[in-house]
């Protein structure tokens, strides 16, 4: 039976630029994972932030040569959940966790399991949430502020043994601000293709070359003043500070007259992660 000229049939091929990129960054989150369990910890690191790169230009990409898709939007959530969720996890496992048993290994799960929760919720709220702001530490971020710890703990020769149960701390924390209903801006609304005068590139260039110097250091301290940032800005936008504030299905807004905080969330990449199609699942 032959096709209709009415009823052409869907094209199911897959788009090659964007799901290159999300190919790529999923690449480097498993090269992340295998480093670290060959003890080569500052590469594992440095790859998790090449897996952030390609996470962030994926999606953009895709909506530049107009080839978002469905299947896109699914890879990219998968591949975020290696790079940022199980990539870390293992890396500071392997890295400082290992001789705690049980307190060791939990944490390292706690992050992992709440960077899938951080995902699959984002990917829930795609179309309804305030694009200005996620809802929680996005994935990504939190991959980097665990990957930039490690990176300067391993440039400085720091003993992870001396620091086994803050590593701990720090992993379990962030696992759990990807799951608060902070607020974090997302720089969404920031106008990427317009023009700016030559003050601001001077700036940037200066940017590049103040991380370019300590990049490690800089660029962790820069992901730790973010994490925290999230706290600051809900705790300074309400008036009376609530459960809900801080975690829960039905975030209230700061003028706490019951409607939902304004959100676009992550882990990431996800999980915070970013997406092909329309409604762009994107923690970048």
């Amino acid at each position: 039976m032959q096709n209709s000229p009415n009823h052409p049939v869907k094209n199911k091929g897959i788009y090659l630029l964007p799901n290159l990129f999300t190919t790529a960054g999923l690449f480097s989150g498993f090269y992340a994972v295998i480093s670290s369990m060959n003890g080569h910890f500052e590469s594992a690191a440095i790859a998790i932030f090449i897996a952030m790169i390609c996470d962030g230009l994926d999606g953009r990409v895709a909506r530049l040569t107009n080839t978002q898709s469905d299947f896109g939007a699914e890879y990219d959530s998968l591949a975020d959940m290696v790079s940022f969720g199980m990539a870390p996890a293992i890396l500071v496992y392997n890295w400082a966790l290992q001789d705690l048993g049980k307190i060791g290994w939990l944490a390292a799960f706690i992050y992992c399991a709440c960077a899938a929760l951080r995902l699959a919720r984002f990917n829930t709220q795609v179309g309804v949430a305030d694009k200005r702001f996620f809802q929680g530490l996005a994935s990504p971020a939190a991959a980097a502020l665990i990957a930039g710890s490690i990176w300067s703990g391993s440039e400085y020769k720091l003993d992870p043994t001396d620091i086994n149960y803050l590593a701990a701390l720090i992993t379990t924390m962030t696992g759990l601000l990807m799951v608060s209903n902070f607020r974090y801006h997302s720089f969404k609304e920031v106008d990427w293709r317009g023009k700016v005068n030559f003050v601001v590139m001077l700036l940037l260039v200066g940017v590049f070359v103040i991380i370019s110097v300590e990049p490690a250091i800089i660029l962790c301290l820069g992901f730790y003043i973010y994490a925290l940032s999230g706290p600051v800005i809900t705790i300074n936008t309400i008036k009376k500070l609530k459960v809900a504030h801080i975690v829960g299905d039905e975030p209230i807004a700061p003028d706490l007259q019951q409607t939902p905080i304004p959100d676009s969330s992550n882990d990431i990449t996800h999980a915070g992660g970013n997406s092909h199609n329309a409604n762009k699942k994107s923690e970048t």
